[in-house]
């Protein structure tokens, strides 16, 4: 195939991907809400219908979810495969890849998590966060092209594939972070939140544990992605540091995460507090994907628009 091919391709993967992350959306949220009528005894052996979960057909709907978003990674990872044999390199060389790339190692991690524990409640909106970041992505979407010679350089491979899995594994942080404050909402009073989205969820401490667990394997590679970018830094520019805007933000980013880790060691920081600080650390992230590359002029000024 040629170039136009390649490109053509990749472009039209990452459109049924969304598609595909919208309709296992759509299949977990009927999951969700899978309601069903059974007879049930009212008295002198007459029957009557009342609404309670259909237990079975909520399982067929989840499993379906499943495949359905299994099919739409397998997409997702097409859409990537065929944008590097477009461009001929890497396929992380710009905002639109980036993210591309990010949300991919997301949906892996997702799939891994949801195969192994009880938590598919979760991937209606793990999928739902992935069909608006891929839809944001298209938006920044550039020609496939060779990078300019100031990325043309092996540490590319190296500190922005570091930084794309940091940030997959933070936003299955930061998703799971947040349903875990919904969860505890719910919690602190079950009556008045009956009802709602937090009841349909997976107890708190599960969530919590996945939470943590995904920011605790982010950090370092993160804090790698950091280190990797200044030695670059130093190569292309004769200095390792410089506080250009992405560096800069990039350090707010590791600061605000080293400060939740911290926290969850800490008395009194546990629990809603740790987890508001998560959601503001990740906040930063967005910062610096978009903010940095869109709105602001630096030496990383990368997006390709």
């Amino acid at each position: 195939m040629s170039f136009t091919d390649w490109a053509g391709t990749s472009d039209a993967l990452l459109v049924v991907a969304i598609v595909g992350y919208i309709a296992a959306m759509a299949l977990h949220a009927a999951e969700l809400v899978a309601p069903a009528r059974v007879h049930v005894t009212a008295g002198a052996g007459v029957t009557a219908s009342a609404p309670v979960t259909d237990g079975h057909r909520a399982r067929l709907l989840g499993r379906a979810a499943l495949a359905v978003t299994a099919a739409a990674v397998l997409t997702h990872l097409g859409c990537a495969v065929t944008r590097a044999l477009a461009a001929g390199r890497v396929p992380w060389g710009n905002m639109y890849e980036f993210i591309v790339a990010s949300c991919l190692i997301a949906m892996l991690t997702w799939l891994a998590i949801a195969l192994t524990r009880p938590v598919r409640a979760v991937g209606l909106f793990v999928t739902l966060t992935a069909a608006l970041l891929l839809g944001g992505a298209g938006r920044a979407h550039v020609q496939a092209e060779a990078l300019m010679p100031a990325l043309q350089s092996p540490w590319l491979r190296v500190h922005v594939a570091a930084a794309a899995l940091a940030t997959g594994l933070f936003l299955i942080g930061f998703v799971v972070t947040a349903l875990y404050l919904l969860r505890t909402r719910h919690d602190a009073d079950p009556a008045r939140h009956a009802g709602t989205i937090g009841a349909q969820l997976p107890a708190a401490v599960g969530l919590d544990r996945i939470a943590l667990r995904m920011h605790v394997i982010a950090f370092p590679i993160w804090t790698f992605a950091i280190a990797t970018g200044a030695i670059w830094a130093e190569a292309a520019w004769g200095r390792y540091w410089g506080w250009d805007p992405k560096e800069t933000w990039a350090f707010v980013s590791w600061a605000l995460y080293a400060c939740y880790l911290h926290a969850r060691t800490t008395t009194g920081w546990r629990g809603k507090r740790a987890a508001a600080l998560a959601c503001a650390a990740w906040a930063s992230m967005l910062i610096n994907v978009f903010a940095v590359n869109i709105l602001v002029k630096g030496l990383h000024s990368y997006a390709g628009w």
